[in-house]
C-alpha cells in the first residue's frame, strides 16, 4: 500500500508510514487462503490441513519416510525420551523457567524487566504446565474412547485465567515464593491480565463456571463458542449516560489461548440448493455457491481443581476465504482489496451486535450459524475418525448441549451434515440428531425466544430452511393424526405466520432434542406449563414423561470464594482442616453449629471487614465513591433490564433519601448507615435501561453532596461491571438485591455468589431465590412482593382501575417529576418523567403500555422488607449468625452439583480421571 501510494503521490509521507504499519499488522494476523471451492459441495467436516493446497483434491494421505529396520522406532524413542518428564515445580525450577521465558519468549533482559513482563513470563510458565496436562488429558480420553459432552454457548464470561489456573493446578505456593525471590509479589501481577468480555451477564458466567466444574469432576467435556475480538463493550459513563466503547481484550498477547491454524473449517453462506443422484443412484440434495468463511480454532485449556484433568474451550475466529484482492488493489480500489477480510471478521468482532435493523439481525444469524457449523464439524470429525466407527454409535459417544436459543441452529446443521455430507438416510439422521442434541432454556418469556425471518433464512441458509420445512412437514402430519387441524397444531409448528413469517428456534430446539431443561425449579415448571406447554403435553401423550427436566444453576466456589475472598476461604479451611470443601461444599454445613460462637463470629466479621476495605479501596481507586466500610453495603449488580427492577431500587433509595432529609438531626442518627451500589450494562439499543443508569448516577450526585444525608446514605453506579469487578464487590456485600417480578427470572446466579460470600438477600419468590431460601432457611432472606400465581389476578384488577399507588411512592414520583434528580438536564428530565408516566397508566399494569413488571404493586412490601433489613442488621450477632448459616448452606448451588446432574441425567457420561503421574523420572502419565 505504501509503495503504491508513493508511486501515485496521492498522500503525504506520514500517511505512508501509517499505511505501512497497518499493512504489517494485517500480515501478522493473516491465515492461508481457503482450499474450498464455493461451487463444490459436501466438503464439510474436513479440516483445511486435510487438503492438498496444490491439488485441492480429496483428503490426502500423509507420506511415510522411506526408512529401514527400526530407525523410525529409534527416532520416536528419542523424541519420547526428550519429553518423558513434566516440568518441575520446586521454587528454583519455577524461577529458572520464568527467567527463561523473559529472555527467550519476551526478548527482555534482567536490566529491563517490568511487572508487566513478569506477568507475561509467569503466565507462559504456567501455560507450559497447563499444556502438559491438556495434551495428556486429551490422549487419555482418546485411549479410553469415552463418551463426550460438548457445550455450545454464544457467551463465556471467563474472567482472568492467571490466578484461577494457579489455584486449580495447585501451583500458587511455589509460584508465589518463586516470584518473591525474584523481587515481585504475585498479587501485583494479576491486574496486568485483560478480562475477556466474551459474555453479557449470567448466561456467559454460568457457562464459564460449568467449564470449571466439568474439568474438576474429570468429565470428558469441551466447550465451543466464538472468539470475539471485542466481546461485550467497555462501559463508560459520560455525563451520567452509558457510552459503549470497544473493549479490545486482544490488544496485548494472550498467553492462555493456543492458535490452531491446522483446525480450520469451511462455513458457507448464501448460494443455492441442487438435486442430484449420488453414485448409488439415490436422490440427494447439495448446497453450492455462495461465500465460504473460514473458522479457525483457538484453544483455551480449562484446568480442574484437585484432578489431573485439563479440558478445553475451543473458540472460533472468522477469517476470509481470500485475504487480499490483488486485482482490486492494482486498480486503485484499495479499500475493496481487503473488503473480504473485513466482512469475514465482522462475524467474530462483537458479541450481540445491535439488531434493531435488518443488517444487524443478519449479522447475528450469521454469527450463530458460524460457530454452530464449525463446532459440529469438529466434534463429528472427532467422533468418526476412530477406525470402524459407525454412525449408529453417535448417541453413545456424543452429547451436544445447546445453551439457550443462540446455538439451536445445531439441530438443522446436524441434519445437514448427516444427510448431505455423510449421506445417511433422513430417518436415521433425524433419530441420531434427536438422541444427541439437548437444549437448555434460559428465559420464561416467549418473546425472547429467537425467530428468524424466512426471507433471511432463504438468503443466508437456504438448505437449512429446506431441512426445516421437511422436518415441519413430517411433524405436522404426525400432529394432524393426533389432534386434527387447529390452533394447537399451529402453535407447535416450526414456522410462524405473524407478526412475520419466520422459523421458531425454540420449537426447533425442543423438537430436535433428547432432553429439555430449565434452570430453577420454578422456571422449569413455567417452561412446562407456559413457555412450551403444548410441547410438554405432546410428549406426555407420547409417553415421554421425563423429556423436560430441571437443572438448577450454580456457581463455582473455586473462583467465587477461594479466588475472590481468600480470607473467608482460609477461615473455612482452618475450621474444617483441609481444602476438601472446595469440591464438596456439604462439608461446610458442619460449621452451622458454630454460627453463634463468639470466636467464630469474630473471625467471620473480620473476613467481611477485609472484603469491605478491599471494595472501598477499589471504589476510591477508580474515582467512583469515597465509601465507609462501617456502613451496610447494599448491592445490586446484574444486567440492566426493566424486569430486574433496578428502577424499584431507585425508588426506594429516593424514599430513604426523603425520610432522611425530612428527619431531625437526632432522628437521622438513628438510621442505619447504608452504601447503595448498583452496576451492570445496558444493551446499546435499550433506551429505558440507559435512562435507569442515568437516574442512578443523578441520585448519587444529589445524595452524596447533601450534607444532611450523605453521612447516612451514599449511592453510586459502578461502571463496567465485569468478572474482575465482581470479585472485588461480591465478598463485601451485606445485602444483595434480587428483586425481579415473580415469574420473570429463570434462575439468576449472582444471588448464589453473594450468599456464598456471607451476604443475605432481599428478593422476590423468583428464580433460584426460592431454592436458596429453602436451603438456608426463611430468616436468611428478606422476601417481598407478589407470587407468580398472583400476577394474573393483579393485572385483571388493574384493568378495572384497581391498582393503587402507595402514598410514599407517590411522593417519590412527585419528586422525580418536579426535577429534583434531573440536575437541570431537560433531556434526562423528559426521560425520567416518561418512565414514571408509563408506570402510572394503572389500567395497563402488567402490559408494555403500563407498569409491565408491577413495581407499584410491590413497592409497599419492598419498603417493609428494607425496614426489616435495618432492624436485623442492628443486631450484629444475629446478622452474623444468619450470614454463617446462609453461606454454609450453599452446597446445592455449586456447579459441581449442577454438572453432576447434567452428566447423569442428560448426557449420560462418566468421569474419566487421568491417572496420577508416576514418580519415576523415566515415565510420564
Amino acid at each position: 500500500l505504501a509503495q503504491a501510494f508513493s508511486k501515485t503521490g496521492a498522500v503525504p509521507s506520514i500517511h505512508l508510514s501509517i499505511c505501512t504499519v497497518l499493512f504489517q499488522t494485517l500480515l501478522a494476523t493473516m491465515t492461508t487462503s481457503s482450499v474450498w471451492d464455493p461451487n463444490a459441495a459436501n466438503f464439510d467436516m474436513k479440516r483445511k490441513a486435510s487438503f492438498s493446497l496444490f491439488s485441492m483434491g480429496d483428503q490426502a494421505e500423509r507420506p511415510m519416510p522411506d526408512v529401514k529396520g527400526d530407525q523410525s522406532k529409534d527416532t520416536h524413542s528419542k523424541l519420547w525420551k526428550l519429553m518423558e518428564s513434566y516440568k518441575a515445580n520446586d521454587v528454583e525450577s519455577v524461577q529458572k523457567d520464568i527467567v527463561a521465558q523473559v529472555e527467550y519468549k519476551l526478548a527482555c533482559t534482567r536490566f529491563n524487566f517490568s511487572k508487566e513482563d513478569a506477568y507475561r513470563a509467569t503466565s507462559l510458565a504456567v501455560r507450559d504446565r497447563l499444556l502438559e496436562s491438556f495434551n495428556d488429558t486429551n490422549d487419555w480420553y482418546a485411549k479410553k474412547d469415552v463418551k463426550r459432552a460438548y457445550y455450545l454457548s454464544a457467551e463465556y464470561l471467563l474472567g482472568r485465567a492467571f490466578q484461577n489456573a494457579l489455584v486449580n493446578l495447585d501451583l500458587e505456593p511455589p509460584f508465589k515464593d518463586a516470584l518473591t525471590g525474584l523481587g515481585f509479589e504475585l498479587e501485583e501481577l494479576y491486574p496486568f491480565e485483560a478480562d475477556p468480555g466474551l459474555g453479557n451477564g449470567g448466561l456467559g458466567r454460568l457457562a464459564a463456571c460449568f467449564l470449571d466444574s466439568m474439568a474438576t469432576l474429570s468429565l470428558p467435556c469441551w466447550g465451543y463458542g466464538i472468539r470475539y475480538s471485542y466481546g461485550i463493550f467497555k462501559q463508560d459513563i459520560i455525563d451520567g449516560w452509558q457510552v459503549e466503547k470497544p473493549d479490545y481484550w486482544l490488544a496485548k498477547p494472550v498467553p492462555w489461548e493456543i492458535p490452531r491454524p491446522d483446525v480450520t473449517y469451511p462455513v458457507r453462506f448464501g448460494g443455492r440448493i441442487e438435486d442430484y443422484s449420488d453414485d448409488k443412484g439415490c436422490w440427494r440434495t447439495r448446497w453450492v455457491g455462495g461465500e465460504i468463511i473460514q473458522a479457525m480454532a483457538y484453544d483455551n485449556p480449562i484446568p480442574g481443581f484437585d484432578t489431573y484433568n485439563t479440558n478445553n474451550l475451543r473458540l472460533w475466529r472468522a477469517l476470509p476465504s481470500e485475504e487480499f484482492d490483488f486485482q482490486a488493489f492494482n486498480e486503485f480500489r484499495y479499500s475493496e482489496a481487503v473488503d473480504n477480510r473485513r466482512k469475514a471478521e465482522d462475524l467474530s468482532a462483537v458479541l450481540y451486535p445491535n439488531d434493531d435493523e435488518y443488517e444487524g439481525k443478519l449479522l447475528r444469524l450469521k454469527q450463530q450459524y458460524f460457530f454452530v457449523s464449525a463446532s459440529l464439524q469438529d466434534l463429528l470429525r472427532e467422533f468418526i475418525k476412530k477406525p470402524d466407527r459407525q454412525w449408529s454409535e453417535l448417541p453413545k459417544k456424543v452429547a451436544v448441549q445447546m445453551n439457550d436459543t443462540h446455538p439451536t441452529m445445531a439441530v438443522l446443521e446436524m441434519m445437514r451434515l448427516l444427510v448431505d455430507v455423510q449421506r445417511l438416510s433422513w430417518d436415521e439422521a433425524w433419530e441420531l440428531t434427536k438422541k444427541t442434541c439437548n437444549y437448555t432454556n434460559h428465559t420464561v418469556m416467549p418473546e425472547a425466544l429467537e425467530k428468524w425471518p424466512v426471507d433471511m433464512m432463504q438468503e443466508l441458509l437456504p438448505r437449512h430452511l429446506n431441512i426445516c420445512g421437511e422436518i415441519n412437514k413430517r411433524f405436522m402430519e404426525e400432529l394432524t393424526k393426533m389432534y386434527g387441524d387447529g390452533p394447537k397444531v399451529w402453535g407447535l409448528s416450526l414456522f410462524q405466520e405473524e407478526p412475520f413469517k419466520g422459523i421458531r428456534m425454540g420449537n426447533i430446539a425442543v423438537l430436535g432434542s433428547n432432553k429439555i431443561n430449565g434452570v430453577a425449579a420454578l422456571h422449569t415448571e413455567i417452561v412446562k406449563k407456559e413457555t412450551f406447554a403444548d410441547f410438554y403435553q405432546y410428549y406426555l401423550a407420547k409417553g415421554e414423561k421425563d423429556k423436560f427436566v430441571n437443572m438448577t444453576n450454580g456457581v463455582t466456589p473455586r473462583r467465587w470464594v477461594h479466588c475472590a475472598n481468600r480470607p473467608l476461604s482460609d477461615l473455612y479451611t482452618k475450621y474444617l482442616g483441609s481444602h476438601k470443601w472446595l469440591v464438596d461444599m456439604n462439608l461446610l454445613k458442619a460449621l452451622q453449629k458454630k454460627k453463634d460462637d463468639p470466636a467464630m463470629q469474630k473471625e467471620w466479621m473480620a473476613a467481611k471487614r477485609q472484603a469491605k476495605e478491599r471494595l472501598v479501596a477499589y471504589l476510591k481507586g477508580n474515582d467512583i465513591l469515597d465509601a465507609d466500610p462501617d456502613t451496610l453495603f447494599d448491592c445490586q449488580f446484574k444486567r440492566i433490564h426493566e424486569y430486574k427492577r433496578q428502577l424499584l431500587n431507585c425508588f426506594y433509595i429516593i424514599h430513604r433519601y426523603l425520610l432522611l432529609k425530612q428527619a431531625s438531626p437526632s432522628e437521622r442518627a438513628k438510621f442505619q448507615k447504608r452504601t447503595c451500589l448498583i452496576g451492570g450494562k445496558a444493551a446499546p439499543a435499550y433506551q429505558n435501561a440507559k435512562t435507569i443508569i442515568k437516574l442512578v448516577g443523578n441520585i448519587g450526585k444529589i445524595v452524596n453532596n447533601d450534607p444532611d444525608v450523605s453521612p447516612y446514605l451514599k449511592v453510586a453506579f459502578v461502571p463496567n461491571y465485569s468478572v474482575t469487578a465482581a470479585q472485588a464487590i461480591i465478598p463485601a456485600s451485606d445485602i444483595s438485591e434480587h428483586i425481579s417480578t415473580a415469574g420473570t427470572e429463570a434462575s439468576g446466579t449472582s444471588n448464589m455468589k453473594f450468599v456464598m460470600n456471607g451476604g443475605l438477600i432481599i428478593g422476590t419468590m423468583d428464580g433460584a431465590n426460592i431454592e436458596i431460601r429453602e436451603e438456608g432457611g426463611q430468616d436468611t432472606m428478606f422476601i417481598f412482593g407478589c407470587l407468580e400465581t398472583d400476577v394474573d389476578g393483579i393485572k385483571a384488577k388493574a384493568k378495572e382501575g384497581n391498582y393503587p399507588i402507595d402514598g410514599r411512592l407517590q411522593q417519590v414520583f412527585d419528586c422525580i417529576k418536579k426535577g429534583t434528580f434531573s440536575l437541570g438536564d431537560d433531556t434526562a428530565h423528559g426521560k425520567f418523567c416518561g418512565l414514571v408516566d408509563k408506570l402510572c397508566n394503572i389500567t395497563a399494569a402488567g402490559t408494555w403500555e403500563g407498569d409491565r413488571y408491577l413495581l407499584i404493586n410491590d413497592f409497599p412490601s419492598y419498603v417493609a422488607a428494607q425496614e426489616k433489613v435495618d432492624k436485623t442488621y442492628a443486631d450484629q450477632a444475629k446478622w452474623c449468625a444468619l450470614s454463617i448459616q446462609a453461606a454454609t448452606s450453599m452446597a446445592q448451588f455449586s456447579t459441581d452439583r449442577t454438572i453432576s446432574e447434567y452428566a447423569k441425567v442428560i448426557w449420560e457420561i462418566e468421569p474419566a480421571p487421568r491417572p496420577a503421574p508416576t514418580v519415576s523420572s523415566s515415565s510420564k502419565a
